[in-house]
């Protein structure tokens, strides 16, 4: 009888509670976290726990799409309403200074001001 209610006892706990923690797989260089499958894992592959990623700040691969949940909380930036990210620029443009002799600079510069480091 107390074989019977232990292993009731065992499935209900098991069904209803999380036992075991998410493995996802990292490479050794990137930032983002990948299902088994991944053809990104081709060359190096560590397995890790899902929770211990997430800590780091790594972040979802998009091609293989791995499953997680997460409770986030908004930081107070994203609650200001008045916060706006920088915009890096993917390329460099040129100078938007002028010298001394009043003609425009030459140097070119991804700052997202359009100024090299000495304008």
């Amino acid at each position: 009888m107390k074989v019977i209610q232990f292993f009731i006892l065992f499935v209900f706990y098991s069904c209803f509670s999380d036992v075991t923690a998410q493995t996802v797989y990292v490479t050794k260089t990137g930032k983002k976290f990948h299902k088994s499958s991944c053809h990104y894992l081709k060359y190096s592959k560590r397995e890790v726990q899902l929770k211990s990623v997430l800590d780091i700040g790594y972040s979802a691969c998009k091609v293989c799409k791995p499953s997680y949940r997460v409770k986030r909380r908004a930081s107070n930036l994203e609650k200001k309403k008045s916060y706006k990210p920088i915009l890096k620029r993917r390329s460099a443009v040129q100078c938007a200074g002028k010298t001394k002799s009043g003609r425009r600079c030459r140097r070119k510069t991804k700052s997202s001001n359009g100024r090299c480091y000495q304008h």
